[in-house]
């Protein structure tokens, strides 16, 4: 071997071990979110490669007891992104997501919102009881939080007797969501932070549910018994706390505390 050469090889070498160490390139996480994240799960997801480039994120959502099932029967998600704290406590106490990493990360927003001019929905009760109205789009009540609380105001309010003959039941939030923009739904009850997402953004008109009438939607993060052995999951619960996230997290409507 040439001196030259050797020299060159060296250099080469030194320089290798001046750069700072990386992760694994071929690092993976998979995260399953409740679907009314689904808009803002991708510049979540891509802030955080941005923040971890060693880690790829792929995604997937869904009614948030419909991942839970999923999970139970050995999906390989790694990260569990619940619309409440009670599915991702479901998934604890089924030995199939770590307790000591359950944590809150944002707080939903319940909105009633029409694409139909004419329609009134500053006042629940009465948008609900309007003889304009005859379909409102709502998620399952069941597998889906914001359905839930959907019900739990209407209750309240006196108005779920009245609501049931009019509803269009989607499987989860998105659907719901999709029901009222196509025109299948006069109005629906549905995420804010699907009606500030860039598509829909100014596309109807939206009223804010009273937080008072129905249970707090505490977004829950939690890291699956498949990730337990992946230190990207734990990585990206942290993540969830940080600025970036919040930015993200806070173009989309969502709170931080419970009002």
């Amino acid at each position: 071997m040439s001196s030259r050469l050797r020299a060159l090889l060296l250099l080469v070498a030194a320089l290798a071990a001046a750069l700072p160490a990386r992760a694994d390139p071929g690092a993976r996480l998979s995260v399953a979110a409740a679907a009314n994240l689904s808009f803002a799960l991708g510049p979540l997801d891509d802030a955080f490669m941005r923040a971890n480039p060693d880690v790829a994120v792929t995604s997937a959502t869904g009614a948030s007891g419909d991942l839970v099932a999923q999970i139970e029967h050995g999906a390989p998600f790694d990260v569990f992104l619940s619309a409440d704290l009670h599915f991702a406590q479901v998934l604890v106490n089924a030995g199939a997501a770590q307790a000591g990493s359950l944590n809150t990360f944002a707080v939903g927003r319940l909105v009633l919102w029409t694409t139909r001019d004419g329609i009134d929905v500053s006042r629940v009760a009465q948008a609900v009881r309007s003889p304009l109205v005859r379909r409102i789009a709502i998620a399952n009540t069941t597998t889906a939080p914001f359905g839930r609380a959907a019900m739990q105001a209407m209750e309240r309010l006196g108005v779920w007797a009245d609501a049931q003959p009019k509803l269009v039941v989607g499987e989860n939030i998105s659907q719901a969501t999709q029901f009222v923009e196509t025109g299948n739904a006069d109005m629906g009850f549905v995420a804010l932070s699907m009606v500030l997402a860039p598509r829909l953004k100014g596309n109807g008109t939206w009223a804010e549910v009273p937080g008072s009438l129905y249970d707090p939607l505490e977004q829950g993060a939690v890291v699956t018994r498949h990730g337990s052995s992946n230190p990207a999951a734990e990585r990206y619960i942290q993540f969830l706390h940080t600025g970036a996230a919040r930015d993200v997290l806070e173009r989309y409507g969502y709170h931080f505390h419970v009002p």
